[in-house]
């Protein structure tokens, strides 16, 4: 399987201009793991299966399920407000302050500005030092009202972990679950990467240039629950989803988890919008669940790097760990050819724009929506025909998301979708709220909100 599995992921990083990828799929209880190409494009490294890559936002069901832990430790209640536990804990929003709860935080629910990717320092306290910070963050909508993601309440989570464990957020990890399911190719921040083959990450080049080595290998230390530092192999990452396949069990039998709380964090919290983003949200998994399968997982995004985690019951875990290129077209055809070989998941056919469009409402999606990272704005031309123009508000989104201007077209009444394709996938947005006909069609005041996973509010 293992020389099917490289000749496989081969073709396919070639086909899809990806530097570098590992693969690892958990099938009978047996791992099974590839590797192909190029750690670096700078340095020619090549990438084997006890590299190290970049798992981003995947790590957000890390710090959910050591918050799991808490709860079956009897140390917190779910349905708590966070400031049960945090008294220190402040928003921008007096009202939103009080009644976020863990629960909120953990399915992305709480409304909390999610992108406030500050840097506040490599130490110890980097992350408490960034919930300080957030009595000036707004507020996207009402605690509860709907799903947002939100990175910041991640990293309060995190500060929760270590308010509760008495340790570093780091230290929490690598006692809590790195050293107990026996991970040996796993490093909690560069420090402990660069004792590995570590990837870089690569961003792409001017127009009719190759992709380049990012200039910044990894995000600020203060969003470590949330994504920004935790790198490991794919066997790894598998090994760390069989666990949660095996009820909360280890590899040598440690409990790591009650099975109750294990399955508890796979039941459907929140629904998502069609965004092509999964289902629903539980408590830190997403979930796909194709045609009732109960496929779940998470992908994660950094710095010229995306993680993408599926889990099927039954036993079935796929990772895939990659530094750069179209990573989505990557994805879906390595595993969903995984996925349908091991356990007859067949994922649905990604969103594409029709062929024959329908006129695009332009009452109902004109405006400015505004994200902590950038500002959208959704415009209808004389002819018809819409589009969106993205500006980066901070540095960081400029280093991954350059100013574009890009057409959309009408995939739903409520739904737009982008006529051309970027790194293998046509985003998706969907527009939320206002005052239309029922249906989600304009006619009244437009849309409240942009929602491309997080739910951009409507400016003007």
């Amino acid at each position: 399987m293992t020389a099917d599995l490289t000749r496989r992921l081969t073709e396919l990083i070639e086909e899809h201009e990806v530097p570098g990828a590992q693969v690892a799929v958990l099938a009978g209880g047996e791992i099974a793991e590839a590797a192909a190409g190029v750690l670096n494009t700078a340095t020619g490294v090549a990438v084997t299966t006890d590299s190290v890559f970049q798992i981003g936002s995947v790590t957000k069901t890390w710090t959910a399920t050591l918050v799991m832990q808490l709860v079956a430790d009897g140390l917190i209640e779910l349905d708590a407000p966070v400031r049960r536990y945090l008294p220190e804990f402040r928003l921008g929003d007096a009202a939103a302050t009080a009644a976020i709860t863990v629960r909120q935080l953990l399915d992305h629910t709480s409304g909390i500005e999610g992108d406030l990717f500050l840097d506040t320092g490599r130490g110890s306290d980097a992350v408490a030092r960034l919930v300080a910070a957030l009595g000036e963050a707004g507020q996207v909508h009402r605690p509860g009202e709907l799903f947002s993601y939100c990175n910041s309440g991640y990293v309060v989570l995190g500060r929760l972990l270590e308010v509760l464990r008495g340790k570093p957020f780091d230290e929490v990890l690598r006692e809590r679950l790195i050293g107990p399911l026996g991970l040996r190719q796993a490093a909690v921040d560069a420090d402990e990467a660069i004792l590995f083959r570590a990837a870089v990450g690569h961003l792409p080049g001017a127009p009719g240039q190759a992709m380049r080595p990012a200039p910044v290998w990894a995000l600020a230390a203060s969003n470590a629950p949330a994504g920004a530092r935790l790198s490991m192999s794919a066997g790894d990452l598998v090994r760390y989803a069989g666990m949660h396949l095996a009820g909360g069990v280890a590899p040598d039998g440690t409990r790591v988890l009650p099975e109750s709380v294990a399955r508890a964090m796979t039941r459907p919290q929140v629904a998502l919008p069609d965004i092509g983003y999964g289902s629903h949200w539980g408590l830190g998994w997403q979930l796909f669940d194709p045609a009732g399968s109960g496929l779940f997982g998470h992908d994660g995004s950094t710095i010229g790097q995306n993680a993408y985690l599926r889990i099927a019951p039954g036993g079935v875990a796929v990772a895939l760990l990659t530094n750069g290129g179209n990573t989505s077209a990557l994805c879906r055809d390595l595993l969903g050819e995984l996925l349908f070989e091991h356990a007859g998941i067949r994922l649905p056919e990604p969103a594409r724009p029709p062929v024959r469009a329908e006129p695009v409402d332009a009452a109902w999606v004109s405006g400015v929506y505004r994200s902590a990272m950038a500002e959208h704005v959704v415009e209808v031309d004389s002819d018809g025909r819409a589009w969106l123009r993205t500006k980066p508000l901070t540095e960081l989104a400029a280093l991954v998301t350059p100013p574009a201007r890009v057409e959309l077209v009408r995939l739903r009444s409520d739904l737009l979708i982008t006529a051309a394709p970027a790194r293998g996938r046509h985003a998706v947005y969907a527009l939320l709220g206002g005052k239309g006909n029922g249906n989600g069609e304009g006619g009244g005041s437009g849309a409240r909100f942009l929602h491309a996973s997080r739910a951009m509010p409507r400016q003007e």
